[in-house]
């Protein structure tokens, strides 16, 4: 088995990425699902992230409010270092249990993990991945694209860019690079390029 990280930053593409190379075969393992799953109602992780960000953070339903939440860790570098060092233990922890799934299903599997704050918790993820694979769009481009499809605010979206990992920073770590400035087509032109020299 092959384990394959996947990262880019917010609006990059990623999920175009990661769905092309479904396509192709790969087991896809979706950090963000896993971090859902991480501070899902009732799990130990949300109790913590309750006890360090108080009750406005936790709907009444007892489900997380992900907008309360991030309102305070985007503006706020220390509270967001806080939630990682909540959440990143336990995703790790899910995520070794869907490749150990994926292995004992195929011993030859091409596992993608999908996680955008690769570049973020590099130094203490306790896995090496066998390639990584980076979708790189400039910061201005992903600003505008979530400023025209997502209808953020530009304030709003350069802050969450900004509270990212740089193109540098997400670019030094790749063994390959998804060209994701143009259109869709040509993303997944040059994922389908990728995924050739990763399977090659």
């Amino acid at each position: 088995m092959r384990i394959i990280g996947l990262t880019g930053g917010i609006a990059a593409g990623k999920s175009t990425v990661s769905k092309r190379f479904a396509e192709h075969g790969a087991v896809v393992v979706d950090a963000d699902r896993l971090a859902r799953e991480a501070v899902a109602p009732g799990s130990p992780g949300l109790h913590a992230v309750r006890a360090r960000f108080g009750d406005a953070v936790v709907d009444a339903d007892g489900s997380l409010d992900r907008a309360a939440l991030g309102a305070i860790v985007f503006a706020d570098p220390a509270a967001r270092k806080d939630l990682e060092a909540i959440t990143h233990p336990e995703v790790w922890r899910l995520a070794r249990e869907r490749f150990d799934a994926a292995a004992a299903a195929d011993p030859d599997a091409v596992v993608v993990y999908d996680v955008p704050l690769l570049a973020e918790a590099s130094g203490t993820r306790p896995l090496r991945f066998d390639a990584v694979v980076v979708v790189d769009a400039p910061a201005a481009v992903r600003v505008e694209r979530m400023v025209a499809h997502r209808g953020m605010a530009r304030e709003d979206a350069e802050r969450r860019v900004a509270a990212q990992a740089t193109d540098a920073e997400r670019l030094a770590l790749a063994d390959h690079v998804v060209d994701a400035t143009g259109t869709v087509e040509d993303t997944l032109r040059s994922a389908d390029e990728v995924w050739t020299r990763l399977v090659g």
